[in-house]
């Protein structure tokens, strides 16, 4: 599976847990799960976008 580095970081507050999270194979968002309590995140991809590669998710 070639995800070409396509991802972002996430630190998941729910479980203070850091995780990659990569892009969809629609490759219009970056999906991917909680490794602890398996809580979804789901970020948009759009135009202007951000250079950010990390975020935190409640």
């Amino acid at each position: 599976m070639n995800r070409e580095n396509k991802f972002i970081g996430i630190l998941f507050e729910c479980c203070n847990v850091y995780r990659r999270i990569y892009i969809n194979k629609e490759k219009n968002a970056y999906e991917g799960k909680c490794p602890k309590c398996n809580g979804e995140i789901k970020v948009k991809i759009g135009l202007g976008g951000t250079e950010t590669r990390f975020f935190s998710a409640r």
